[in-house]
């Protein structure tokens, strides 16, 4: 493994022009400084040198972690491919950059996360939504203590998209559904919050007609005296909030999500003018009724890649390292196995890996800290 200098950008490879090939790594990789998307591995040569003319194309995985101009590995490929697309680029001496899921189970957790160890390579899951506005908006009121000790935390991503498509996650392959494709985001950012749960109850549905993988979940992760309510569905139309979080001294509630998935969908370049603005307040209800309303941060997306970025470089860490994204595969298996078995789930994580993990959860708020130290 070579480590490159910051006298030149990072190359970076991408596997896979799909949705999240082409719609958030390929635009937010090529919006930082010090980084280029130097390859692409795709079956659609024309619209990578359509959207990145510089780039050389290759058709094939392989054909990319072998290529010598390539320093970071970024796998967009369907789930199932993560394990065995990052063991191959660890093995190749590259860093490597895995879009959610990390995998498919925590077997497959351990595995990856111990050749990055042995290799020295970075290893990093794409978890963007850490710089969503509606999130940064509710754990800024948090930290501050604007509700004080919390004890109901709500996040929901809800659409409507009655029709059944005809893609991968839509189908009954491993790693697809619901709980696989939006679970991740909603654990990730409750993890960040309180650190690692006591256990698991999921439940999961396919409720759209032809639907064939679960398209509704709605999964609770119990920290004692804190509830955290993760929900997710296809046939929402609308009035439900992403945000509703209710503590000793009142409550959260945001409505609108963060702007910029939409904004890359229609073609916005991040970091143009209005990139991650969020119009939409918190809105604040203390114990008496008043309520306030609190201007939301702008998200940005691109912060992610700058901490990869800087993690190659070797001055910092990643931004979600290995050890948060195997105790995310804990949460995910648990519910998983909660969903199967009708009953709630323990994490099936060591000692050891229980203790790293909540340590490489820093609580964003001295609320959540005083929190896991409260008896059930």
């Amino acid at each position: 493994m070579s480590t490159p200098n910051a006298s030149r950008p990072l190359r970076v490879g991408l596997i896979g022009y799909g949705y999240a090939g082409c719609t958030f790594h390929a635009p937010l990789i090529g919006a930082v400084d010090g980084m280029d998307v130097a390859v692409v591995a795709s079956s659609q040569p024309v619209q990578v040198q359509r959207d990145i003319p510089h780039a050389e194309v290759v058709a094939d995985a392989a054909a990319l972690i072998a290529h010598e101009d390539v320093d970071l590995v970024v796998i967009a490929a369907p789930n199932a491919a993560h394990a065995p697309l990052a063991e191959a680029a660890l093995r190749a001496g590259k860093h490597v950059v895995v879009d959610k899921p990390f995998v498919l189970d925590l077997a497959q957790a351990r595995h990856v996360t111990r050749l990055a160890k042995e290799s020295g390579c970075v290893l990093s899951v794409f978890q963007n939504r850490r710089w969503d506005s509606d999130f940064l908006a509710v754990s800024e009121a948090i930290a501050a203590g604007r509700i004080g000790r919390v004890v109901q935390f709500e996040s929901r991503i809800d659409r409507f998209r009655p029709e059944v498509r005809e893609r991968w996650r839509e189908q009954a392959v491993p790693g697809a559904g619901l709980w696989f494709d939006l679970g991740p985001h909603l654990i990730d950012q409750a993890l960040v919050l309180f650190g690692l749960p006591q256990r698991v109850t999921l439940h999961r549905l396919a409720q759209r007609s032809g639907g064939v993988v679960d398209d509704w979940f709605h999964a609770v992760l119990d920290y004692g005296v804190l509830q955290v309510i993760l929900h997710a569905g296809m046939l929402v139309a609308g009035d439900t909030p992403r945000f509703l979080v209710h503590g000793e001294r009142g409550s959260l509630c945001k409505q609108a999500a963060d702007p910029q998935e939409t904004q890359l969908r229609e073609g916005m370049r991040p970091g143009a003018e209005g990139w991650g603005e969020d119009s939409d307040p918190l809105r604040l209800t203390d114990g008496n009724g008043e309520q306030v309303s609190l201007a939301a941060p702008s998200g940005d997306h691109r912060l992610y890649y700058a901490a990869v970025r800087d993690a190659v470089l070797g001055i910092a860490q990643p931004p979600v390292t290995p050890v948060q994204a195997l105790a995310l595969m804990a949460v995910l298996e648990a519910g998983a196995k909660s969903a199967r078995a009708g009953a709630s789930e323990d994490l099936d994580l060591s000692s050891e890996e229980w203790a790293a993990a909540q340590a490489g959860f820093p609580a964003l708020q001295s609320a959540a800290v005083a929190l896991r130290s409260v008896p059930d």
